[in-house]
């Protein structure tokens, strides 16, 4: 027994950490966001390699994270992995090899004898920079919009579009949450390069391209709630059965006012991340900026698992829906895991531990021009 939680506790628990890691990852796509303003910000070869060296030392972060946030759903939601990474698989292939080309370019860019050159593996970068996050982003829509998959009696899933998750992209509201992350990727990336690298006028660059990132990010992200909010979403009742109802998602966020509180927190801290950045000329916006995009992000799970409604609807069939109630694992399986989970406050102490110790100097071209083993 864990903590004495009962079985519907420990789902509870659990969907709290998916969510956790959920805006963890979002926060590590600074990396994504970094590789996706190359081209903006670096005007010469010197200046690219800083910019490609600074995301290089964080690169494995996000991709670990994503990792241990597929892991979570695994083990805790194992009903929805199966359906959602053995059913949409299209859409979950096309995000792996975005994810694949990121960590062959930062390998072989600088190896001397590629096939390919440098210029492709940048472009590489750069796709994953943009593909890679809003793929995701419109993978998650899918948490409000629905999918097109049936469960049998068995939990056998059938999907019933040949494109396999990639129907999701035909939806254009799921545009909005996709593009929304890469523009908030883009804001963190340039504070990480103001925070990582001494450079004024890299610094010069990446404090505009925040700047015109937010003018874009902002109706985006506006806009997807918003649009969360006001549409029919899929109400579980008391009986377990799916329908199409009303504001149902609003009424989440008005049922459990905590949401909404942790939500106006996270976009004021990424307001005053962009405020410290770009009119304070500050290095630090990339904390407040971090914290406010995991409790949005958080946020918008809770929203979505909490509250009264499926977090992985069917447009198929509603009642093949998936809740955080039919779609767990065993009360065995989730008390172990519990225990495990324990161990997360010390993986991100060490990553802490470590950031810090990689940053205590922070790059210049004077390092770049004398290093040997630059990416």
């Amino acid at each position: 027994m864990f903590f004495g939680l009962e079985l519907s506790g420990l789902q509870i628990y659990w969907w709290i950490i998916v969510s956790l890691l959920g805006g963890l990852l979002v926060f590590m796509f600074f990396v994504q966001g970094g590789q996706s303003l190359l081209h903006i910000i670096a005007k010469d070869e010197l200046e690219k390699t800083m910019l490609i060296n600074s995301l290089g030392r964080k690169w494995e972060l996000g991709f670990t994270t994503l990792v241990l946030f597929g892991g979570a759903c695994f083990a805790a939601f194992p009903l929805f992995y199966s359906v959602s990474f053995g059913g949409a698989y299209w859409v979950w292939l096309a995000i792996l090899f975005c994810f694949i080309i990121q960590a062959v370019s930062y390998e072989y860019r600088k190896k001397e004898g590629n096939l390919l050159g440098s210029k492709v593996y940048e472009i590489f970068l750069w796709i994953n920079g943009v593909f890679g996050v809003f793929l995701i982003g419109v993978a998650v829509s899918t948490f409000f919009s629905g999918s097109h998959f049936v469960l049998d009696s068995r939990n056998f899933v059938k999907w019933s579009k040949a494109s396999r998750g990639l129907e999701a992209l035909l939806e254009p509201a799921n545009y909005l949450l996709g593009l929304s992350l890469v523009f908030l990727s883009q804001i963190l990336g340039a504070s990480y390069f103001l925070n990582n690298i001494n450079d004024e006028i890299i610094a010069k660059r990446a404090r505009l391209a925040m700047f015109v990132a937010t003018l874009a990010f902002l109706p985006c992200i506006l806009g997807f709630l918003a649009w969360i909010c006001f549409k029919s979403g899929f109400y579980v009742g008391e009986d377990g059965k799916v329908s199409l109802e009303s504001y149902v998602y609003l009424h989440n966020f008005l049922s459990q006012p905590y949401l909404i509180v942790g939500l106006l927190l996270g976009m004021v801290a990424v307001l005053f991340g962009i405020f410290l950045n770009v009119f304070k000329r500050s290095t630090k916006g990339i904390f407040p900026l971090g914290l406010g995009s995991v409790l949005v992000v958080m946020m918008v799970f809770l929203n979505v698992g909490l509250g009264n409604s499926a977090f992985y609807p069917s447009i198929a069939d509603l009642q093949s829906s998936l809740t955080i109630q039919n779609a767990s694992s065993s009360y065995y399986t989730l008390s172990v895991m519990g225990y495990v989970s324990l161990l997360v406050p010390f993986v991100l102490a060490y990553i802490a531990y470590v950031w810090r110790a990689m940053d205590r100097v922070k790059i210049t071209k004077e390092e770049m021009s004398n290093d040997t083993h630059a990416y």
